[in-house]
């Protein structure tokens, strides 16, 4: 049975990365903060006690700032593969914590790779990277575009980046860097720009809220369904070398874009509830990223079935189901034609 720790498995990704490596037969492990509120909600439907026999996914409390406990857990876990998903991950956030944000997001990924090098876990390693370390660099961006990121974010991934390749290249350790662009789902985190959208929907459409307040309607973004990117992840770590993957759909749309789709699905105005708000503007911001994902679809045969309007409708129907209305009902049926298990978590 392969063996799999996963940073950040309570978020978007690593909840989705651990259902589909338990579909395969893995032993997940995922790394966890303590906090006196449960932070474990996206995890639930595919949790058992450890207690039972059956259980193949364990939980760990510990923490990116503790290097220590990391290479502690990394040698008694002794895992075949580590996905690196955990960091502080809002870039609008990482302005206002930005030394927080370098220790986490940044240095965060040193402790990690150390504690491999130094535990003797001959583990296959994947890097969290983002869009975001392309910042102002001209579209379509792929593996060979030179990196110009506009926030603590994503200055922070390109440190990132170059230690994981730097660990490859100094002590030859399977490390890959999957460059992942923007990709959402209905367990996408309430704060983010596209949650904020189909949650609002959801609440006007109950009647519980009016407006919706945003920033930047014309930034631009590509976004593709999260499941599929995790399986990107997996396909990455299968590859017969460590390397760097750019994933994304190779569409670009607008938050207004987003917006209007959302809004027009649910059978609502949105500039009867759209608002500007200049707080939610970035002090340097990124104006356009779409990939160019050829590399990854020609050596991981990796290509996305999930289209923006078919995102934007399995979210909206998501909120709008959590909110105890009736949904306009494509989402399921989407994800049911496309191949995609569904189930109650969306």
């Amino acid at each position: 049975m392969p063996k799999a720790l996963i940073t950040g498995i309570t978020g978007q990704d690593g909840s989705y990365l651990a259902e589909f490596l338990l579909s395969k037969g893995y032993e997940v492990h995922g790394l966890i903060r303590r906090a006196s509120t449960f932070n474990t909600g996206r995890l639930g439907h595919i949790y058992l006690d450890p207690h039972i026999p059956d259980a193949r996914m364990f939980l760990h409390y510990g923490d990116l700032s503790d290097s220590g406990q990391l290479t502690n857990l990394i040698y008694n876990v002794h895992p075949d593969e580590i996905y690196h998903l955990g960091a502080q991950s809002h870039v609008r956030v990482s302005f206002d914590i930005p030394e927080y944000t370098g220790d986490i997001t940044g240095i965060g990924t040193t402790r990690i790779l150390d504690a491999v090098r130094r535990s003797g876990v001959k583990a296959r390693y994947y890097q969290a990277s983002s869009s975001e370390m392309f910042g102002a660099s001209p579209p379509p961006q792929n593996e060979k575009t030179p990196f110009h990121p506009r926030s603590p974010y994503g200055a922070a991934k390109v440190y990132s980046y170059w230690m994981a390749v730097n660990y490859r290249e100094g002590y030859g350790m399977f490390a890959s860097n999957g460059i992942l662009f923007n990709h959402e789902s209905p367990r996408r985190g309430e704060t983010f720009v596209t949650r904020k959208i189909t949650r609002a929907v959801a609440a006007i459409k109950g009647g519980k809220q009016k407006d919706l307040f945003l920033g930047n309607l014309d930034a631009r973004r590509d976004w593709g369904f999260a499941y599929e990117y995790v399986e990107a992840m997996w396909r990455i770590l299968q590859h017969e070398r460590g390397d760097d993957f750019v994933v994304g759909t190779g569409q670009s749309n607008s938050v207004r874009d987003f917006v209007e789709e959302a809004f027009s699905y649910a059978g609502l105005d949105w500039k009867e509830h759209v608002k500007i708000d200049p707080k939610y503007f970035r002090p340097t911001e990124v104006e356009n990223l779409f990939a160019d994902a050829s590399r990854a679809k020609k050596l991981l045969g990796w290509e996305p079935k999930i289209a923006f309007k078919e995102l934007v409708r399995i979210m909206v129907d998501a909120d709008m189901e959590e909110a105890g209305l009736p949904p306009p009902g494509d989402g399921r049926r989407i994800l049911a034609a496309k191949g995609f298990p569904i189930g109650s978590k969306l």
